[in-house]
């Protein structure tokens, strides 16, 4: 016999109540357990993104592989001396990315001339201060932006978040044990689980920059916010 499903005054949700033996219990002669509800309950939470990441990058190519390497290292190095300038931890942080080199190939076989490509990733909370140093950075272009949760808001969300998700679970045992007749439950087990925006970078913006940079060439920057969610799943003992 299948139990159907209940709604209480907090929310409806699958109720599954162990009574009766099923096949597996049959077959080892295990009594089942009695009086157990499985359920879950979850809560969530707005929150404005506080971390931006900018991906900036370069090509270059030419007949000689060392020449276009000597060009890209220039390149990043001028990216780089500009950033450290402003770079204060987990405030605004630069770190260098892809560097490649690969050959062109003619039709018909042989190398024709190289190309090559080059990244710097500046990533951090003080999204205004990102914006201006993209101005400045002549020597590179903004090929990706992304935004996300830095890992202290998103710990402090998360935990807010979770004793609201295992308050409701409480509140629906409590529900469920009366309103199956007993007097109170014991948790058998339970997982909490928590699901977080990650960085998301925007489509490629490659934006060409003239060697004279201006402070309206600053990157316009807006998070927008993201949902915190925590979901709590586990089964319960009822007790008379």
């Amino acid at each position: 016999m299948k139990m159907p499903l209940l709604c209480s005054s907090i929310v409806c949700s699958s109720v599954a109540l162990a009574v009766l033996a099923g096949p597996a219990f049959a077959d080892t002669g295990v009594s089942p357990p009695q009086g157990v509800v499985g359920l879950s309950a979850s809560a969530s939470l707005e929150i404005t993104k506080d971390l931006l990441s900018v991906t900036l990058s370069t090509t270059r190519e030419g007949s000689d592989a060392a020449g276009v390497q000597s060009q890209l290292k220039q390149a990043l190095d001028a990216a780089l001396a500009e950033a450290k300038k402003v770079a204060k931890p987990g405030q605004l942080e630069v770190q260098t990315g892809n560097f490649s080199l690969y050959p062109r190939y003619a039709p018909k076989g042989g190398i024709t001339g190289w190309q090559g490509s080059a990244e710097l990733i500046v990533e951090g909370r003080d999204m205004s201060a990102i914006g201006a140093l993209t101005g400045r950075i002549t020597t590179l272009s903004i090929a990706r932006v992304g935004y996300g949760l830095s890992r202290e808001l998103r710990e402090k969300a998360e935990g807010e978040v979770a004793a609201q998700a295992i308050g409701r679970f409480r509140a629906k045992a409590g529900e469920y044990t009366r309103q199956f007749g007993y007097g109170s439950y014991v948790i058998r087990e339970v997982t909490v689980n928590a699901d977080s925006p990650v960085m998301m970078a925007a489509a490629p913006m490659m934006r060409q920059k003239s060697m004279a940079a201006s402070a309206d060439e600053a990157l316009p920057v807006e998070a927008g916010k993201g949902t915190v969610t925590v979901n709590v799943n586990g089964t319960v003992q009822l007790v008379k």
